[in-house]
């Protein structure tokens, strides 16, 4: 495909799993219903959508990350210390600012009476030992996990260059993650799902960029058709066997199997607003937590609002940071640019 469809594509992906990572985030049944049976039925219900579908949205952006480092990789110290130098401004530089951000506005609404509540953490210090906590361990922005295993995969590149640029090399490698995984192995801070993703994208980077880039045909539809079936059925086994590798199986090839059935000549080229994706990723997990938590205060607890509030979440989380998005972009370029990873 053209270099344009191509980029095209991924900002749409890249669209499609932010509004997914909210619905991940946004489960309110016992919120408003308690501990009863008619939150067990809304539970159920926003899981099958949160569970099922909302969870291969960071697979998503692993593997898109790892694409587009390793997309024009050459064995040079040059090539590797361009893309060190990119995402320092791209992930590093967001992942302080949003996180120190996060912290500040817990202890401002903690100490607001009004916001207590919704708060929900009691009075967070104002210190420098918990502000460092707090950017470091991303305490109070949960939803950066993501980045900071992202930064580790970023670290990694020295030995993911080696390991990976010969095809075999790289298959053995790739065997040995899934090894480990099924077994149960757990490495110091770094996922071994992070890591089945993002070298397995890498991988194709470095030696499948037709199978990825070519034109869309309807031979490529099927294969990703297939791919998706048996996504499902790996969910499904893995629910019955409660088997956490085949969960990552099922969201590795709901990803691949995704990319291959969408044409890309079908796509739009994306207004503004789709393309506000890391922006939306950020700010979603603080407007999720307060509509939920002020809904609360202001709407019935009967099962239909809690369910139609999930439903609309990526919606109503969408348009808000549109807005605030379009303000900073006029009004603070420089702050929108840093908030935003020069994106």
């Amino acid at each position: 495909m053209k270099e344009q469809r191509f980029r095209n594509k991924i900002t749409w992906f890249t669209f499609g799993f932010s509004l997914l990572v909210v619905w991940a985030h946004s489960y309110n049944a016992e919120l408003y219903l308690g501990k009863t049976a008619e939150m067990a039925v809304v539970y159920r219900m926003e899981h099958w959508i949160g569970d099922g579908i909302g969870q291969i949205a960071v697979p998503g952006f692993f593997m898109i990350s790892a694409y587009l480092f390793y997309r024009n990789y050459t064995w040079s110290k040059s090539w590797l210390t361009g893309k060190w130098m990119s995402r320092i401004r791209s992930v590093l530089v967001p992942f302080i600012a949003w996180n120190f951000l996060y912290y500040l506005g817990y202890v401002i609404g903690s100490r607001l009476p009004w916001m207590t509540d919704v708060v929900g953490k009691g009075v967070i210090p104002f210190t420098l030992p918990a502000a460092v906590d707090a950017v470091i361990n991303y305490t109070y922005n949960y939803v950066f996990w993501y980045l900071y295993q992202l930064i580790l995969l970023i670290l990694l590149a020295p030995v993911l260059c080696v390991v990976l640029r010969n095809c075999v090399v790289g298959i053995i490698f790739q065997v040995l993650v899934w090894l480990l995984m099924a077994a149960g192995v757990m490495l110091p801070q770094l996922n071994l799902d992070a890591l089945a993703y993002y070298s397995f994208a890498a991988y194709l980077a470095i030696h499948g960029r037709s199978y990825v880039e070519d034109a869309w045909n309807g031979k490529r539809g099927t294969v990703g058709a297939c791919m998706l079936a048996v996504s499902v059925l790996a969910f499904w086994y893995g629910l019955r066997v409660a088997g956490p590798v085949y969960f990552v199986i099922s969201r590795l090839l709901a990803v691949t199997g995704l990319w291959a059935v969408v044409p890309e000549d079908l796509l739009a080229e994306p207004k503004r607003l789709i393309t506000y994706n890391f922006f939306l990723y950020a700010t979603h997990f603080a407007f999720v937590r307060f509509i939920n938590k002020a809904g609360t205060e202001v709407l019935p607890a009967i099962p239909a609002v809690p369910l139609v509030l999930y439903l609309l979440m990526p919606g109503m989380v969408l348009v808000i940071s549109a807005v605030l998005g379009w303000g900073l972009r006029r009004w603070m370029p420089h702050i929108w640019r840093l908030l935003n990873g020069g994106r």
